[in-house]
């Protein structure tokens, strides 16, 4: 009676390959740099959209860092910095479509990549807002938790910040507080939508189902999930210490090689 039910729901909804999916376990932890090496083989096939992509996001966020800093909201950067990574998944949406149209021998065009048309609809977007959310949520947090340990004075600018945070007590502390939070939000920003937006472009599927089956398949493949998180993280850092110029590639490398990671898990 139970099966009966579920294929029932899945029927109506038309996800019922998601009710019983039969995704990878246990993958190896050297699965992600395969992931990697076709990103690659992805970026460099027909690689202007791929770069011009790149490049859009790399204004982007060139425009918000001058924002930031032209209006003296400079204290605002490392946690944009961090949400960027929140967000970022959403962004590679039109990454994914190049992967799954040379997957399938289909045309690629900038156009085509950025007039995407997600099988789930509107689903897409009520991720997008619900991943927005969590990173104003995070850059509030980041600014409540400066406040509790240097009180409401003003932020003392880039420059003298790595002074006060690693030659006083209470920036030792906040180090420590901002990096615990800081490794909550991001890990379960990373869990829920790490498949679940390239998961919505290919499948007709509601956004909570989405990053519910995200964060299984992260759960149950930790150590290859671990190591693609560490090459994430490492690569973006790259981007940051080229003046987010490595965007213009590290951006669509990384799109394209986490839709061969979804692609992976099925």
């Amino acid at each position: 009676m139970a099966e009966k039910s579920r294929s029932f729901i899945g029927e109506v909804s038309g996800i019922e390959e998601t009710w019983n999916p039969k995704w990878q376990r246990h993958l190896p932890a050297k699965a992600p740099f395969e992931w990697l090496a076709k990103g690659w083989r992805d970026l460099i096939t027909y690689p202007i959209p791929s770069l011009a992509y790149g490049a859009g996001v790399f204004a982007v966020s060139f425009l918000i860092v001058w924002f930031l800093f032209a209006t003296g909201r400079d204290y605002f950067l490392f946690p944009a910095m961090a949400g960027f990574m929140i967000v970022a998944p959403l962004l590679g949406a039109g990454l994914y479509l190049k992967s799954s149209r040379l997957e399938q021998a289909q045309p690629v065009s900038l156009g085509s990549m950025l007039r995407v048309r997600p099988a789930a609809g509107a689903q897409v977007l009520f991720t997008g807002m619900l991943l927005c959310m969590l990173m104003l949520l995070w850059m509030r947090a980041a600014v409540l938790i400066y406040a509790l340990f240097f009180g409401v004075r003003p932020f003392p600018g880039l420059g003298h910040v790595t002074q006060l945070l690693l030659t006083t007590p209470a920036g030792w502390a906040m180090l420590l507080v901002g990096i615990f939070v800081g490794a909550l939000f991001a890990g379960f920003s990373f869990a829920i939508s790490v498949f679940s937006v390239p998961m919505l472009l290919d499948q007709r599927i509601d956004a909570f189902t989405a990053m519910g089956v995200s964060v299984a398949l992260v759960w149950n493949n930790l150590r290859p999930m671990l190591v693609w998180g560490a090459i994430v993280l490492a690569l973006f850092l790259v981007s940051v210490a080229t003046a987010l110029i490595g965007l213009i590639v590290i951006f669509p490398l990384l799109g394209h090689a986490t839709w061969h990671a979804y692609k992976a898990m099925r």
